[in-house]
């Protein structure tokens, strides 16, 4: 199993102790590893049998098309809700709605750009300057990144962001420090 990206590792410590995480578009569940190690409580959704299947060894992962049918999350928060290579447009307010007061999106996925070194080339699947940040309105963002990465080449586009608790005031989990792989 491939190991878990580095923005999520970097950005896992804003995610409450023992919190409840979502892994979109999970694959073989490195994301649900991650967290399911570190004592969350964790959720993965993703359209291939095989890997439901494989994501199901860390916690609860459920099979739904989430582009063809419904949102299979709806009514209900996460703690955290993670992203990762995977991009369809009309999701977007679903997965962020999916964050909990005092919760956690981390997204990364590819970006303008990318279709001048590989696959994905198709504009469908590639964030546009500023779309993820778009997404976010109502978060509070906490890292941004836009740009090439070189192992593997590769344009992306990262933030981590959260939502606040209702008070206006940072939750004081954002103080502490960063996870070690």
């Amino acid at each position: 199993m491939s190991q878990p990206s580095a923005w999520i590792v970097r950005w896992s410590h804003l995610v409450p102790a023992g919190g409840r995480v979502l892994d979109v578009a999970c694959g073989a569940g490195r994301h649900l590893r991650w967290f399911a190690d570190r004592g969350h409580a964790v959720t993965g959704v993703d359209r291939a049998p095989d890997a439901v299947a494989s994501a199901a060894r860390w916690g609860r992962a459920l099979q739904a098309d989430i582009e063809a049918g419904p949102w299979p999350f709806a009514g209900e928060n996460f703690d955290v809700v993670v992203v990762t290579n995977y991009l369809w447009r009309p999701r977007l307010p679903d997965i962020v709605a999916a964050v909990a007061p005092g919760g956690v999106l981390l997204y990364e996925t590819f970006a303008a750009g990318n279709e001048t070194i590989g696959k994905p080339s198709r504009p469908d699947f590639l964030l546009q300057p500023g779309e993820l940040i778009a997404a976010c309105a109502g978060l509070r963002v906490v890292a941004y990144e836009h740009g090439y990465e070189s192992t593997p080449p590769r344009f992306v586009q990262r933030i981590a962001a959260v939502r606040l608790d209702g008070s206006g005031i940072p939750l004081r989990h954002l103080l502490g420090e960063p996870a070690r792989p």
